[in-house]
C-alpha cells in the first residue's frame, strides 16, 4: 500500500518542477546590443536630445510593469560608476523594435562613453554599445585670457604667464565658472593651423608665438575658444607693451570707466599726455577721459612701454546763452543748443517740470526760472550732455521818471536800489553827474550815468548818509540837490 504513495509523491513533484521551469524559461527575455542614431553626441542647453533602437525577444515575456534603462557608462567605457540618464514608463513599451530618446549629463565628457539596455520585468540587460564621444558643452561662447591684451614679452631666459581671466561676467563668459571643464593650450604654426601645447587654465611661455586656450571638448566643435596673444621676447632694450581698451577705442562714456590693460610683469607706471599719473602703478589703469595714455612695465631683467591714443565718443554740443540771463517782463529769450549727436533727441525742463511741447534744438523761453535741457543721442554711444541756465527779470535802469529823487534804500530788494534820475540827464545825453560826500569828498563824476550808483556797498551804519549831487546838462543848466541814502 505504500508503494503508490511515494509514486504519487514523486509524479507530483516532477510534474511542479516542469510547471515552474517553463514557467520560469517564459519570464525571461533577451535584449539586443542598442542601435546608436549618432556617432557622437554633442550637447548643449539648445540641443540635448539623443536616440537609441534596440530589439527585444519575446515580446509577451514583459510583465505590465516592466520599464526599460539606459544605462551609460564612465568616459574611459566602463560601468563600474555608471550612470541611468533614462527610464521609462512603466508598460510604455511593449513591441519590438523599440527606440528611446535622452539627454546627456551636464558633467559629460569623454570619447569613449557607451550605453547599454536594461529591463525590470523581467530583469534583463543588453550587450554594450559600441564606443562614442560625448560632451555637455556646459560653456559655449568666447573668452579672455591675458586680460585681452593681444601681447606679452618675457626677458632673456625668463617666461610669460599667460591665463584664462575669471570671474565671468557680462563682458566674458569664463568657463572657469564651471569647474567640471578642462583645457588646452595653442600655438599657432599659421593663420589657420596650431599644434597642441599643454593642458590646464594657465600656459607659462618660454618660447616667441602666437597662444591662445580652448575648452577640451574633443572631437565637439565648439566656440569655446580664447582671444590671440602673440608672446614676444625681449633680448635688449624695450619692449612692446600694448594696452587695451574694456569699452573698446573710441568708446562710451555712458558705459561708465574704461579699464586700461597691459602685459604683465614687475611693476608698472601710467602717464596721461606725457605727464605721470601719481598712484597709478598697478596692470590695469581706469578713466572716462580721453588723452594718449602710456605706461612703463618692469619685466624684472627688462623693459616694455606702450602707449594707446584713446578716444570718447562722447559728441560735442554748446549751447548760445550763458549759465544766468535777464530779460524784461514782455521779453522772449531765444534759446538754442547744437550737437554733433546722432539722431539726437531734445527735452526741456523749467523749474524741473518737462515742457511737453519743447522737443526741438531751439526753445523761446517767455517766463523767468530755472531750465534744464538734455540733448540725447540715439544711436551709437546713447550718451546724454546736460545744460543749466536761469532766466531772471532784469531791472528797467531807464524808466521815465519825473523829478530827481532825493531818497534811496540799497537794501538789494530791487526797489530803490540805486538813484534813478530822469532820462535827460542818463547815458547818452553828456551829461555830468557828479555825487560827494558831506565832507565834499567826490564818489561818482561821470558824463555817462548808468542810474546804477551806489554800485558798492557804502558801509552804512545806524545813522543815514546824506550826498550831495550836481547835474551839469550840455548846455551848462546845472541842478543840485542832496541824496539820503537809509539802511
Amino acid at each position: 500500500m505504500l508503494k503508490p504513495n511515494y509514486l504519487n509523491r514523486f509524479l507530483f513533484g516532477f510534474c511542479f518542477f516542469t510547471f515552474f521551469m517553463v514557467k520560469h524559461t517564459y519570464a525571461q527575455i533577451v535584449i539586443g546590443t542598442p542601435n546608436l542614431g549618432f556617432t557622437q553626441a554633442c550637447a548643449s542647453d539648445s540641443f540635448n536630445t539623443y536616440y537609441t533602437t534596440f530589439i527585444f525577444s519575446p515580446e509577451s515575456s514583459l510583465s505590465a510593469s516592466n520599464q526599460f534603462s539606459i544605462e551609460m557608462s564612465d568616459a574611459d567605457g566602463e560601468f563600474l560608476n555608471s550612470t541611468i540618464i533614462h527610464t521609462t514608463a512603466a508598460g510604455a513599451i511593449t513591441t519590438s523594435p523599440a527606440t528611446i530618446s535622452f539627454s546627456l549629463p551636464e558633467t559629460t565628457a569623454g570619447e569613449n562613453y557607451r550605453i547599454k539596455i536594461k529591463s525590470s520585468g523581467p530583469v534583463a540587460s543588453s550587450s554594450r554599445s559600441i564606443p562614442f564621444a560625448a560632451y555637455y558643452k556646459i560653456q559655449d561662447s568666447p573668452f579672455t585670457i591675458n586680460n585681452l591684451v593681444s601681447t606679452g614679452a618675457f626677458c632673456t631666459g625668463g617666461s610669460y604667464l599667460l591665463s584664462i581671466d575669471n570671474p565671468g561676467d557680462g563682458m566674458n563668459d569664463s568657463p572657469l565658472q564651471y569647474p567640471s571643464l578642462t583645457f588646452k593650450w595653442y600655438r599657432e604654426t599659421s593663420p589657420t593651423t596650431s599644434v597642441f601645447v599643454a593642458d590646464g587654465p594657465t600656459l607659462t611661455v618660454n618660447n616667441e608665438g602666437t597662444y591662445f586656450a580652448r575648452t577640451n571638448y574633443g572631437s565637439c566643435t565648439s566656440d569655446s575658444f580664447s582671444n590671440r596673444v602673440t608672446i614676444t621676447q625681449a633680448t635688449s632694450g624695450e619692449a612692446s607693451a600694448t594696452i587695451a581698451s574694456s569699452l573698446g577705442n573710441p568708446f562710451c562714456p555712458e558705459q561708465g570707466l574704461t579699464t586700461l590693460n597691459t602685459i604683465g610683469g614687475v611693476s608698472y607706471q601710467w602717464y596721461k599726455d606725457g605727464n605721470i599719473i601719481p598712484d597709478a602703478t598697478e596692470q590695469i589703469y581706469q578713466t572716462n577721459e580721453s588723452g594718449t595714455y602710456s605706461v612703463q612695465v618692469d619685466l624684472g631683467e627688462c623693459l616694455a612701454s606702450g602707449s594707446i591714443d584713446l578716444v570718447s565718443q562722447l559728441f560735442n554740443s554748446t549751447i548760445n546763452v550763458p549759465e544766468f540771463n535777464e530779460m524784461l517782463a514782455e521779453e522772449t529769450l531765444t534759446v538754442t543748443v547744437t550737437s554733433t549727436a546722432l539722431n539726437p533727441e531734445y527735452e526741456w525742463y523749467l523749474n524741473e517740470n518737462i515742457i511737453p511741447s519743447a522737443t526741438n534744438a531751439t526753445f523761446e523761453a517767455t517766463e523767468f526760472g530755472e531750465y534744464k535741457v538734455i540733448i540725447t543721442e540715439t544711436i551709437g554711444c546713447n550718451a546724454s550732455i546736460e545744460y543749466l541756465f536761469t532766466i531772471e527779470e532784469e531791472l528797467d535802469l531807464f524808466p521815465e521818471v519825473e523829478e530827481i529823487p532825493n531818497l534811496i534804500s540799497p537794501n538789494g530788494d530791487t526797489i530803490n536800489d540805486t538813484w534813478i534820475i530822469p532820462s535827460d540827464y542818463v547815458s547818452g545825453t553828456n551829461t555830468e553827474v557828479l555825487i560827494m560826500t558831506s565832507q565834499g569828498k567826490i564818489v561818482l563824476k561821470t558824463n555817462n550815468y548808468q542810474n546804477n550808483w551806489p554800485e558798492n556797498d557804502l558801509n552804512l551804519t545806524s545813522i543815514n548818509q546824506v550826498y550831495y549831487y550836481v547835474i551839469t546838462t550840455e548846455d551848462n543848466k546845472t541842478k543840485k540837490g542832496s541824496i539820503t541814502v537809509v539802511k
